[in-house]
């Protein structure tokens, strides 16, 4: 067994698509993983499963949607990758000096150097966005509500959809796949 982390796709995020953790816990226990807890209220589960991989995404985002209904993206990374995107972050000035502004943000794929160019390019404010194999680390250094990049302009640029979770929130659920180890 090795430890996994889920992470859904916009739940709990300015008011839409609401989720009590407690029902997301009750998934997970039904399909077996017993151990499972959330981090947070946005859609982190951490939990113990034999495998990994778009197998279990898929396993996962059919139970979801047939037990509460909600069709949504879920993007796993085992404790061993987690610990991966923390040690790469290419921030770490903003890491420590404003957390709360640097986003690393998973995907369901591997972003191409060239649409990542083409996104920078696309930049209107003083974002920077840098790509490390299956995620985005992305700095919002004047705040990410007012920021002209958005999810839908980065999964468009990119080519994949995935999910973001600032700085604080990748080290809680790094501490919390630490201790279910």
């Amino acid at each position: 067994m090795t430890i996994q982390i889920a992470l859904l796709r916009a739940v709990n995020v300015g008011g839409r698509t609401k989720l009590p953790m407690a029902d997301l816990r009750k998934v997970f226990a039904g399909l077996g993983y017993e151990d499972a807890r959330t981090v947070l209220q946005t859609g982190n589960v951490v939990f113990s499963a034999a495998h990994g991989g778009q197998a279990l995404e898929a396993e996962l985002e059919k139970a979801v949607a047939a037990e509460l209904g909600l069709k949504t993206d879920i993007l796993l990374r085992s404790a061993a990758e987690w610990d991966g995107i923390v040690a790469a972050n290419p921030f770490p000035d903003e890491a420590e000096s404003d957390p709360s502004h640097l986003v690393v943000m998973p995907l369901k794929g591997t972003a191409p150097k060239s649409a990542v160019a083409e996104l920078n390019a696309a930049i209107q404010g003083r974002e920077i966005v840098k790509a490390d194999g299956a995620q985005l680390y992305i700095t919002y250094p004047d705040g990410i509500g007012r920021s002209k990049l958005t999810i839908g302009l980065i999964e468009k640029k990119i080519g994949c959809r995935g999910t973001g979770r600032n700085w604080n929130t990748i080290l809680k659920i790094a501490e919390a796949a630490r201790a279910a180890s």
